[in-house]
């Protein structure tokens, strides 16, 4: 099993992410953990709550994270989420509360009681972890590595350049990305690829009440493409179970922390500056058919947790 902790802004893809993680066999979640972005860490706390509670997942600790970002002001992406970030599907009311504990140094106390080195995955901006990396140096030697979903080389969805998680927080992304731990960046190049047709959506609402709450989860989400719609943060799970659909780059990245260039995530593909360091791994293509017949046979795995099946 590989152990994770898992850091999110629900949202959802986040929650689609979330529902074959927590239902996967080959995954041992230690932590989940909330942070602002696609809505306030008020509700993306709750919607980790209401999955725990819908998958019978209520033993994991859920820890509320940062409210807002280091430094810039907090803009949500409601318009894309709704404004719950969970709209479609009437959750019941979590049977489980989040603990007292923030969110940093439960992060920090779950590595330091793990015997063996923790995935960290982020799919929402980076503060949480940002702040992580500030105020608990002595806990970084428990991190594997951290699997982001976030910035692009190709361009980006919240302006020309900058993808969502790290426009939300440079800062943020700065402090990560100069870390020195190991990362797997799989951002808007491989994410705008990865869809799921419309059909396969629609066929999934006949797979059980697993796949009739994600067919009501993906039909109420505002991101589209002509193809279809991308489940961006599906591939920081997918990449951990099948890393052979994409194809990874070693660069030196750089996050822009201002102006109008803010968030854009800039890596050295001439080796005009870096002088031949690399410090992130870019996942740079994908087997987009290989990705949507391994997201559709997740589901059967969420109907078995639903079912009480071990």
């Amino acid at each position: 099993m590989i152990p994770i902790i898992l850091d999110m802004d629900p949202g959802i893809d986040d929650a689609v992410a979330l529902s074959i993680a927590l239902t996967n066999p080959n995954f041992d979640i230690k932590l989940l953990t909330s942070v602002a972005g696609n809505v306030s860490v008020d509700k993306t706390t709750a919607n980790l709550l209401k999955l725990t509670t819908f998958f019978n997942r209520q033993e994991v600790p859920v820890a509320k994270g940062a409210s807002k970002p280091l430094k810039k002001a907090f803009v949500d992406a409601s318009y894309i989420h709704g404004a719950s970030g969970m709209p479609g599907y009437d959750f019941e009311t979590p049977k489980n509360q989040a603990i007292a504990q923030d969110a940093v140094s439960a992060m920090a106390e779950t590595l330091m009681a793990s015997v063996e080195p923790i995935t960290v995955v982020a799919t929402g901006s980076y503060t949480n972890i940002a702040q992580l990396i500030q105020q608990y140096p002595e806990a970084l030697s428990h991190i594997k590595r951290f699997v982001l979903m976030g910035g692009s080389l190709s361009g980006g969805n919240v302006s020309s350049v900058a993808e969502f998680n790290v426009f939300t927080d440079p800062d943020a992304a700065d402090i990560v990305f100069t870390s020195g731990i190991d990362i797997v960046m799989i951002g808007l190049d491989v994410t705008l690829k990865a869809l799921l047709s419309l059909q396969t959506i629609d066929d999934v609402a006949k797979l059980g009440e697993s796949g009739k709450m994600l067919h009501q989860l993906m039909t109420a989400y505002g991101d589209t493409e002509a193809d279809g719609k991308p489940m961006h943060d599906v591939n920081t799970i997918c990449y951990l179970l099948a890393p052979e659909f994409y194809t990874v780059t070693d660069y030196w990245v750089d996050v822009i922390t201002q102006g109008p260039a803010a968030g854009a995530t800039v890596a050295d593909t001439q080796n005009r500056w870096s002088q031949g360091r690399k410090n992130v791994h870019v996942a740079t293509d994908i087997d987009a058919a290989a990705f949507e017949k391994w997201f559709v046979a997740q589901i059967p795995n969420m109907n078995k947790q639903l079912e009480g099946e071990e």
